[in-house]
């Protein structure tokens, strides 16, 4: 019979392997893209458009998952879009971390006038509506990686900010913080070797979230025409695309979709894996 820790650690273990295999293989593909994809994603041709996938008859053996209404190859469209939806998640995931998890540790643990700043500009950040304020930020600075990446950086770091200062003015609180002290160790020294890996799991877990969000908001905004270019493909841009065609040609909004809903839920089991595999109090 195995009791709650274990049941824990195990359902633990599934997710990291679960999670961890689709975005590797995920990760992989997009890398060897140029390589491993079958056709040019770019590269049309109107007498082959709406091909059905190879298992449906009708289909080229030429074309794996189909094609689209221009005749492009679906499979290598959703590869190279691979590209795009992990580099926004990683790119724009790390920053967002780095900057909320760092405001929101120092104004956690310092407490005083730094969290009060901190708070403050959390609290007139987050009356921005997020959704417009992305869209004007894009429209201010052109659609493009450079600009999605941006308009995540500065909408989310105010969810990484709050959470961790939560999470530090707790574990600020315990007895190991103030035998810490007591023992000569100076503040900064505190706050990186004792809060900083009780609130890791935590910034681990937000750090996947976000991954999973950024590739949601670069496929949002692909879908409305604000990524870049609408010629590179694009999750998003496959999505809105196929919507348009969906009863004559079913493969080109099932795959992407089914790609990035598959993305986005191993971004979120790995964060809760990892959490469940490495927090302290679990341990």
């Amino acid at each position: 019979m195995l009791d709650g820790r274990s049941l824990t650690r195990r359902r633990a273990g599934a997710r990291l392997w679960l999670s961890g295999l689709w975005l590797g293989a995920l990760c992989l593909a997009a890398i060897f893209a140029p390589w491993i994809a079958p056709k040019d994603p770019l590269a049309q041709d109107l007498f082959s458009g709406r091909l059905p996938p190879v298992w449906v008859h009708g289909a080229d053996p030429g074309f794996l998952l189909g094609t689209d209404s221009l005749g492009r190859d679906v499979l290598s469209r959703i590869l190279y879009g691979a590209r795009i939806a992990l580099t926004v998640a990683v790119v724009a995931g790390s920053v967002t971390c780095l900057i909320g998890a760092t405001l929101g540790l120092v104004a956690g643990f310092l407490r005083g006038w730094v969290d009060m700043v901190v708070s403050r500009l959390i609290d007139i950040w987050m009356a921005f509506p997020p959704v417009l304020f992305s869209i004007l930020l894009i429209a201010v600075l052109g659609p493009g990686l450079f600009s999605i990446i941006l308009a995540i950086v500065v909408i989310d770091w105010t969810r990484f900010a709050r959470v961790i200062r939560a999470e530090a003015m707790a574990q600020g609180a315990m007895d190991y913080v103030a035998s810490a002290r007591v023992a000569g160790r100076g503040r900064i020294g505190t706050m990186l070797r004792e809060i900083l890996p009780n609130v890791l799991p935590t910034i681990t877990v937000l750090l996947t979230l976000e991954m999973g969000i950024a590739v949601i908001v670069e496929a949002i905004l692909s879908f409305v025409n604000l990524s870049i270019s609408t010629d590179f493909p694009t999750w998003g841009g496959m999505i809105a695309e196929g919507r348009t065609s969906v009863h004559q040609a079913w493969w080109v909004l099932v795959f992407p979709l089914v790609t990035l809903f598959l993305t986005v839920l191993a971004f979120s089991q790995l964060g809760e894996g990892l959490k469940d595999r490495f927090d302290p109090v679990l341990r």
